[in-house]
């Protein structure tokens, strides 16, 4: 069988922690941000775990990890 490619996009965003769950940062924090309040964007700082929706997906694009 071929060696599977990781999605070098998807490698860049997500990191495994050591119980195998998949960490992710948050979205929605880039700009126009005068109008987010100051509570919004200090928990848009934080990791958060990928929802299990989509974990099945994320394990076949990122195969080594």
């Amino acid at each position: 069988m071929p060696k599977l490619k990781t999605s070098r996009a998807a490698a860049k965003r997500f990191k495994a922690t050591g119980t195998g769950k998949l960490k992710r940062m948050k979205a929605y924090k880039s700009h126009i941000l005068t109008k987010k309040s100051a509570k919004r964007k200090r928990n848009l700082r934080k990791a958060t775990m990928t929802d299990q929706s989509n974990v099945k997906n994320m394990k076949k694009i990122l195969p080594y990890l």
